[in-house]
């Protein structure tokens, strides 16, 4: 019965739109997609990534009549950060472990979906939890990655596999988060993996086959090989010393990406060097090529045109791989073709995009890595201080989560504004002088005792007030802020604007509000009751706008440092949710976190507790957060239940729960070691239930 709805609804908006073929979307119908902005046919809505719906039908004047409308919940709590496509009438979605739906754009009805059944244990290799940033669609094809590597092609009608690649070598720990693009007919994606130790590559596949046409490398490998791209041989002379090809050099094509179809121009977003210490990646010095970069290339051939460097010789984690949004912007009373990005280093850059010149760059957070930038070069002038060779340095600024992450930005044509997801976080940085590669761990070359937070809850407190987001409102000709909203907490949501002069952004304390975009005042909010850091994105049907978001906290700071929210992710599956003008519906009242119970007592000495304190922060903080202290969605280590505790090294050494993404650590740590982290978590527990209980 399903099928035969569905396929209902598939004749009757393939016949309203004059098409033989539902989801016909082609080149040159995103090219112009401005006639149709009743859809959102790619990633950013347009090729050059805005993120701007001419719809205006929700404004200024209407938004307190805003409301749900409907939702759909997914089958995981795993973080959720997908972009919708919008296309004739249906919504195409994924959610964590790289699931893909097909929704009734009008009301949230299921069509189809389709699980890759990713293996939970290559979840370990995501540094920053099991997510998916979206699909592409075109020519009745649905092409998303997963997270263990493959690239799949769907057929939009019923979510049957057409083809599926392997993008990766699976002796190394890449992983695909990202959204693919499609340029004409090829399709354009990277992948990740950076921290773990990988060479980055940005790839093209036939649309129509699934076969490979082209392989950009974004890092030299080893020298005593062939180069197999003519730049490399260029960009190996700026790697000095070391042996970073056996690690694996980094420079991951994670997440943005954009097209000029004037120029026929791919940009591409590169991101951190592998290892992130430049002092034993490349200790002989140089800007290592393209490390934390813009580059441009030909999307028909991947061939190298030119590319501009964010961060030189980048030693912080400082990722070029954050939105990239093309323009058209007024500078000097000049008209300029720009591309204009907010990487993790701090500053906001405007580019040339016909050459990769440097225009202009401000820092839109807190910035003390480096001074300025030099308007001349446009080159960063580090700051002698805060540089940690040989040595450990507290409270640099950003920390590697960034100014700026992968949420989205949006630019509006109409308030000439772009608006920045920005956040304020500070790290310690250590030179690890016993760094030894291993493959079965993070590779930072960071020593993790810089890492580990304060022992005292004072000094955590004043941590934690250190860390905030806010809403940026960004002028990128003056280069200067025009207004700003303030949060509590980082991690903030993607953003949209509309020509209904509204900006869009959910929080991680899982408020969805409207802005008034020109000047920043608060109009609208509601509470969707789980962190949000999806993008929204608006659509039309049968003369009705929606806005709809993904709902559901997760992600790098959610895993690695993220306090919860009062309800989110461990509590709640994903969902996305449509909302449109006098709608009313409700969400479901959220579940409340259980109240911690009383540990097993520590009996461990100092030293068995210090030792599993370091081997815990070494292993285990990447994903179940620093100091023990759980985001919200993996499993709180602070609260496990009796038996967890008694199957402790069956699940740690045994891999009893690799089927829930839990890998086995025993060709990484020993019993002993496995039994000081218990004790370590054991001893955490304790402290942090006296707490609690005084504190009542």
């Amino acid at each position: 019965m399903m099928k035969n709805k569905s396929f209902y609804i598939f004749l009757i908006t393939a016949m309203f739109y004059g098409c033989n073929q539902p989801f016909n979307i082609s080149h040159e119908r995103i090219v112009q997609a401005d006639l149709e902005p009743e859809n959102w046919m790619a990633h950013g809505r347009t090729f050059d990534e805005q993120r701007f719906s001419p719809l205006n039908q929700i404004d200024s004047k209407n938004i307190q009549d805003l409301g749900i409308d409907w939702y759909f919940t997914t089958d995981t709590n795993r973080g959720h950060e997908a972009s919708p496509i919008v296309v004739d009438g249906v919504m195409f979605l994924t959610s964590a472990w790289s699931v893909v739906y097909a929704l009734d754009a009008t009301n949230g009805e299921m069509l189809w979906k389709y699980d890759p059944l990713v293996p939970k244990e290559w979840g370990y290799n995501a540094c920053c939890d099991v997510v998916n940033r979206g699909v592409a669609v075109s020519k009745g094809k649905v092409v998303f990655g997963t997270i263990d590597g493959r690239l799949i092609a769907l057929d939009a009608k019923s979510g049957s596999v057409l083809w599926e690649s392997l993008t990766i070598d699976k002796s190394r720990p890449y992983t695909i988060t990202g959204a693919p693009r499609i340029v004409k007919d090829k399709v354009i994606i990277g992948n990740g993996g950076a921290e773990l130790g990988v060479r980055g590559y940005v790839s093209a596949y036939d649309l129509d086959l699934g076969n490979m046409i082209w392989r950009f490398y974004t890092v030299p490998g080893d020298p005593s090989h062939d180069f197999e791209n003519p730049i490399l041989e260029e960009a190996v002379k700026t790697w000095k010393g070391g042996k970073w090809w056996e690690v694996g050099g980094g420079g991951t094509v994670w997440d943005s990406m954009a097209y000029d179809p004037e120029l026929d121009l791919l940009y591409i977003g590169v991101g951190n060097g592998s290892p992130w210490n430049r002092y034993i990646r490349s200790p002989g010095g140089g800007d290592n090529w393209f490390l934390s970069s813009i580059v441009a290339l030909k999307p028909d051939t991947g061939e190298y045109v030119w590319h501009y460097q964010t961060t030189p010789g980048d030693t912080w984690d400082y990722t070029a791989t954050q939105h990239m949004i093309l323009a058209d912007i007024k500078i000097d009373n000049e008209i300029k073709k720009v591309i204009m990005q907010a990487p993790k280093n701090g500053f906001f850059y405007v580019i040339d995009r016909t050459n990769g010149s440097f225009i202009s760059a401000k820092n839109y957070v807190p910035v003390n890595w480096a001074t300025h930038i030099d308007p001349i070069s446009g080159r960063p002038i580090e700051n002698p201080e805060k540089n940690y060779e040989n040595r450990v340095v507290e409270e640099i600024t950003p920390g590697p989560l960034g100014g700026h992450n992968w949420q989205p930005m949006s630019y509006s044509p109409n308030t000439g504004l772009v608006y920045i997801p920005a956040q304020e976080l500070f790290f310690n940085y250590g030179d690890d002088n016993n760094f030894v590669y291993n493959k079965n761990t993070w590779n930072t070359g960071i020593d993790i005792n810089a890492t580990v937070p304060p022992k005292s809850q004072e000094e955590l407190n004043e941590l934690l007030n250190a860390i905030k987001g806010h809403l940026s409102a960004w002028d990128p000709s003056a280069q200067q802020e025009v207004w700003r909203s303030s949060y509590d907490w980082p991690w903030n949501g993607g953003v949209l604007s509309t020509a209904g002069n509204l900006v869009f952004q959910g929080t991680t304390e899982g408020k969805f509000i409207a802005y008034k975009a020109d000047n920043g005042e608060k109009l609208w909010e509601i509470d969707l009751q789980n962190g949000i850091g999806a993008p929204p994105i608006s659509y039309s049907i049968n003369g009705e706008q929606y806005i709809a978001v993904m709902v559901g906290y997760g992600g790098a700071y959610a895993l690695t440092a993220g306090v919860p929210p009062v309800h989110s992710g461990g509590n709640i599956n994903g969902r996305i949710v449509s909302l449109k003008l006098g709608s009313n519906n409700q969400l479901p009242e959220p579940k409340s976190y259980a109240e911690m119970t009383e540990p097993p007592a520590s009996n461990a000495d100092m030293a068995t507790i210090a030792r599993g304190e370091f081997e815990y922060h070494e292993h285990c903080q990447f994903c179940h957060g620093a100091g023990a202290v759980g985001g919200g969605v993996i499993p709180d280590l602070q609260q496990m239940t009796e038996l967890t505790h008694k199957t402790f090294l069956g699940i740690v050494l045994g891999g009893a729960h690799k089927d829930k993404g839990m890998v086995s650590f025993k060709e990484m740590i020993s019993e002993e070691q496995a039994e000081d982290i218990h004790a370590y978590l054991i001893d955490q527990a304790n402290k942090t239930y006296t707490l609690l209980h005084q504190s009542n």
